[in-house]
């Protein structure tokens, strides 16, 4: 059976939004290939490099996945000796997370990513950009909103 809703520009915009993130995600993991990092560690890097420790449950909210994605990725960010973790003096459960000499060293010598954003927005008028980015985070937000109220179906 064919469908026969006509496909709108409101219909467009989630999949134009999710194309554009996995295009932007590719293109990270392939310059991150040859350093045997993905894009998750190395925005675990990023944290840890530019702000200094951060709980682990702290980067869990700070990049949106899930608490057992975010244990995983910890887990081999440990086991490459990038990251250590080590337990709260307050609550010994809570895991610190700070990255290593090892990791610093590894942080330095990445490449500058910004070259990504670049090429997905050079060119674009920053009015349409605003836009977009005011129409995608409205969007989010009653998407959250509409989550947190239970309201899913």
């Amino acid at each position: 059976m064919v469908d026969k809703r006509k496909r709108t520009d409101r219909d467009l915009v989630g999949a134009w939004a999710k194309r554009c993130y996995f295009a932007g995600r590719a293109v990270m993991d392939s310059v991150l290939r040859p350093y045997d990092l993905g894009s998750a560690q190395w925005y675990v890097l990023y944290q840890l490099a530019t702000a200094g420790p951060t709980m682990q449950r702290d980067l869990v909210r700070l990049l949106a996945i899930e608490r057992a994605t975010m244990t995983g990725i910890v887990a081999t960010l440990v086991r490459k000796g990038l990251v250590e973790q080590v337990p709260d003096r307050v609550d010994q459960r809570q895991k610190l997370l700070r990255v290593t000499a090892t990791g610093a060293k590894l942080w330095a010598e990445l490449p500058d990513l910004s070259f990504i954003r670049s090429a997905a927005f050079d060119g674009i008028d920053s009015a349409d950009i605003a836009v977009a980015v005011r129409v995608l985070q409205t969007a989010t937000e009653r998407l959250e909103n509409l989550l947190q109220k239970g309201t899913t179906t």
